[in-house]
């Protein structure tokens, strides 16, 4: 009897897809890609990847063709489809705005009103407009929504932005961020009654966990006078506690902690104001807490 597999669908090409790929690579599962292959199993863990168009994604997870999938939440969100967020990955962030010509004066939503916009995202724009009392004629397009003002298709855009420079380039600004996105991990609803496929979920979440918790912290090692550690315990804090081991020395130890990226700079200096030499800092390649 063939292995039960957990299926994933993904985005077949773009910075979603590589970043979600190199996510999954970084849980030690490996995996062939190749542009021309739409179908691709990992050889050592129970993984099935298809790689599709990603506003495809939430229906092949809604209808059952894949288990789970990485997409950004606004493709989700425009979906309509009802499926619940495992993850939020927190890479490929961006906003969905505004974006109006230099003479356009805009003092807020209101200002749209009675107007034409051109968008890829009628669902999410629609339900905005409405629950802040906006009535506008949505035009959908699939793409180059930058250039409708230009050619008289619409009076102002509502698009996806990341930088910005793309707007800039076809004279528009951007005047209002009303929606924001990343790339999240989706399943059914019901996912959770089958059993196996849940343990294998739980098994990938586990790795996933353990990369992205290794990435928040720094594994510190410094030398440090005996009658200090109290100090320094209270500095660097730790998943428990520091580590210490005495040297040769016996007035000194060594002590080994785990501080966090955001924390890391004014321990480093409280550290060096106790008294501590040689402080050596590594990165974490994965850790769990």
């Amino acid at each position: 009897m063939e292995e039960k597999r957990l299926r994933i669908a993904i985005q077949k090409s773009g910075r979603l897809s590589e970043k979600s790929l190199e996510i999954i690579r970084n849980c030690g599962i490996d995996f062939n890609t190749d542009s021309r292959v739409l179908k691709e199993k990992a050889s050592n863990f129970p993984l099935e990847f298809l790689f599709v168009r990603d506003d495809d994604i939430p229906t092949y997870v809604y209808d059952d063709v894949a288990d789970i999938g990485i997409v950004g939440r606004n493709e989700l969100d425009e979906s309509g489809c009802e499926l619940d967020v495992v993850r939020d990955l927190g890479f490929a962030s961006c906003r969905l705005s505004i974006a109006v010509p230099a003479d356009f004066s805009y003092e807020g939503l209101k200002s749209l009103e009675g107007k034409r916009i051109a968008t890829s995202y009628p669902r999410i724009l629609s339900g905005i407009l409405d629950r802040n009392g906006v009535k506008a004629d949505l035009v959908v397009v699939s793409g180059s929504v930058e250039i409708t003002p230009a050619v008289g298709i619409a009076d102002c855009i509502c698009d996806l932005v990341s930088t910005g420079t793309t707007l800039k380039m076809n004279g528009l600004k951007e005047v209002d961020q009303i929606y924001f996105t990343s790339a999240v991990m989706i399943c059914r609803r019901d996912f959770a009654e089958d059993a196996e496929k849940k343990a294998l979920l739980d098994r990938l979440l586990l790795r996933m966990d353990t990369v992205s918790n290794a990435k928040k912290k720094k594994y510190v090692l410094f030398n440090l006078p005996s009658d200090r550690i109290e100090q320094a315990a209270r500095i660097v804090g730790g998943m428990k506690s520091p580590t210490v081991t005495p040297l040769l020395d016996r007035d000194w130890v060594s002590v080994q902690s785990v501080v966090s990226e955001d924390r890391f700079w004014s321990v480093f200096e409280d550290l060096k104001a106790l008294g501590a030499e040689g402080i050596l800092v590594m990165p974490i390649e994965k850790m769990s807490e």
